[in-house]
């Protein structure tokens, strides 16, 4: 059932990530980026990493896309889409496509064979309290790290639509 899993993701993720690259629509453009990160959350839920799939979800889906979403909404579309489509980097498109692909084959190919020298315990040791420990550390020894980031990040936004408020007058 994980094997299916996995794989029904896979393909997902492939999916809108093909759909994102293509759109013409910027719009529906990050939705389908929304989608394939919500994927990548699936994978990392199905992997037993809670935590960074919560993560993933809250700052990549809910917090940088609100982001991209305000950038687009911003951003003149009448003038972008007078100007030229194609790249002039094609060329290293097509060479990294090859490269990324000969990489995944030979990973599908030997994959289980380097995944299966591992021992047994160390990938199954610690996951089922991964979340709680890492929630303990941050509330405990890291609390005050991380309530200036929050800060920091807070101001960020403001200043963010501040600036976006002056753009528009």
């Amino acid at each position: 059932m994980e094997t299916f899993l996995f794989y029904s993701l896979a393909v997902v993720l492939v999916g809108f990530s093909v759909l994102t690259v293509t759109a013409r629509n910027p719009v529906r453009s990050a939705v389908y980026l929304i989608s394939a990160l919500l994927s990548i959350a699936g994978l990392f839920f199905l992997m037993r990493a809670e935590f960074v799939g919560a993560v993933q979800v809250l700052v990549y889906v809910g917090g940088i896309m609100v982001l991209f979403l305000f950038v687009i909404l911003l951003v003149n579309v009448e003038r972008v889409e007078k100007e030229r489509k194609a790249s002039r980097q094609w060329k290293a498109g097509v060479v990294l496509g090859v490269v990324l692909t000969v990489e995944l084959v030979y990973i599908i190919l030997r994959g289980r064979m380097i995944f299966d020298t591992l021992p047994s315990s160390a990938l199954i040791e610690g996951r089922s309290q991964n979340t709680e420990s890492v929630g303990v550390l941050l509330y405990t020894e890291y609390l005050l790290p991380f309530e200036i980031v929050s800060v920091l990040l807070l101001v960020a936004m403001i200043g963010a639509v501040v600036m976006a408020r002056k753009e528009l007058r």
